[in-house]
């Protein structure tokens, strides 16, 4: 379990658990509507949203960070880094997500403190199993459910994953290939709590299409 005990630690634990809808995004340079694409979304409904986007040097990552960080205020939704702990460290994130590549979570925490949550990414039963139980980690997601153009490449995990996480005592989320139209079939297996891409940042109306996922999650 975390061990994670600052007043602000605390109370970031408090919201995670009460957060249903996960939001990562790119920092959508070609649409260039990052600010208002980012006001439409947590106000209809997400409660964390993270930056992914690979490839971005550390200086420009904070500067859009920055952006993030801003509209989480605004709608007091959580900010997460992915990967990346120097850059968490830096902006105060709130979330700093981890893939089973990345670095150890007790070396992440040795780099942000205290008052930041650590994510960790499963994917496979056998995984979801110990990221449950793993020392430093707050919660844990669980996929690809679905084959996802995020993760080329990478086969899906199935519901099985998913089912198998149900019971866990901290919070999880299902991930990969999740939108409206299958949503249904995660919330079956067990979840109560998903992450989502392509589902909002595609969407024709995004705030539209988070105010009805989030409707569905409560």
């Amino acid at each position: 379990m975390s061990l994670l005990t600052s007043d602000r630690a605390v109370a970031l634990r408090r919201r995670l658990a009460d957060s249903r809808l996960y939001l990562c995004t790119d920092s959508r340079s070609g649409r260039g509507d990052l600010p208002e694409f980012l006001d439409a979304v947590l106000a209809g409904g997400v409660d964390i949203v993270q930056l992914r986007e690979k490839g971005l040097e550390a200086r420009r990552e904070i500067e859009l960070l920055g952006v993030f960080r801003e509209a989480c205020e605004r709608h007091g939704a959580l900010l997460a880094v992915n990967d990346r702990a120097d850059v968490a460290f830096a902006v105060k994130a709130d979330v700093l997500h981890l893939g089973q590549g990345d670095l150890p979570v007790g070396v992440a925490r040795h780099i942000v403190g205290e008052d930041i949550l650590i994510g960790r990414s499963t994917h496979s039963v056998e995984q979801a199993a110990a990221a449950a139980e793993e020392p430093g980690v707050d919660y844990f997601a669980v996929g690809p459910v679905w084959p996802t153009a995020t993760k080329p490449g990478r086969p899906a995990a199935g519901l099985e994953p998913v089912s198998s996480a149900v019971g866990a005592t901290r919070p999880w989320f299902a991930i990969g290939g999740i939108d409206a139209g299958n949503l249904d079939q995660v919330l079956a297996a067990g979840a109560s709590r998903v992450v989502v891409v392509r589902a909002l940042t595609e969407a024709p109306d995004p705030g539209k299409a988070a105010r009805e996922l989030a409707d569905r999650l409560r």
